[in-house]
């Protein structure tokens, strides 16, 4: 299946964005151990390699099928996963839109790593991938995520009620949408406010 032209790596000032690989497999399991991070994410916290292991060939299929992509964001000397983020769908057929989805280590939370991390990404959905629609999906009550969405154009189109189903029960999503028509009007502006 061909697919969306994601780069593999992407350097922003502090962060670098590399494909998830089987060596993050501890660092995974790390991360995702942690109640706090899959508090609202559609997984129960990791107790084991194996769960870090299949999240690992879970993005190496979504890259190899041109379906999306899933970065490990890295500290600017590449070395300590804080995170993920990347397009969990893409979808071609009659649209041109994709899934941003993201998720810290409890230790970055409040840092501005996804300050910086987000641009980089719309950027990625809207140029590399020459997508249209950028959709992200969140769990009612996830303050934080709603907020970061909100600082970077995105507008709630939505509350698909039990739209998703995981620890035994069906859940609400929120639906965030950015177009590119209003990212770029977006970025325009606040660049000329602030005389650039």
């Amino acid at each position: 299946m061909s697919g969306p032209a994601f780069p593999e790596v992407i350097e922003t000032d502090h962060y670098r964005l590399r494909r998830l690989q089987p060596s993050d497999a501890g660092a995974l399991l790390e991360h995702f151990s942690h109640p706090e991070v899959t508090r609202y994410l559609d997984i129960d916290p990791l107790t084991d390699l194996a769960g870090a292991i299949e999240i690992v060939e879970w993005a190496t299929r979504l890259f190899d099928d041109g379906a999306g992509i899933r970065w490990a964001i890295l500290d600017g000397r590449g070395e300590e996963l804080l995170g993920t983020c990347g397009f969990n769908t893409v979808v071609r057929e009659r649209a041109s839109r994709g899934e941003v989805a993201y998720d810290l280590k409890r230790a970055w939370w409040g840092r501005g790593v996804m300050r910086e991390v987000m641009p980089a990404l719309l950027s990625t959905g809207y140029d590399a991938a020459a997508l249209n629609r950028l959709e992200a999906f969140v769990t009612p009550g996830n303050v934080r995520s709603t907020r970061l969405l909100e600082r970077h154009g995105f507008r709630l189109e939505g509350r698909l009620r039990e739209y998703a189903r995981w620890r035994g029960r069906d859940w609400d999503q929120l639906l965030f949408v950015l177009i590119r028509s209003d990212w770029v009007g977006g970025h325009q502006k606040q660049d000329e406010a602030h005389g650039g």
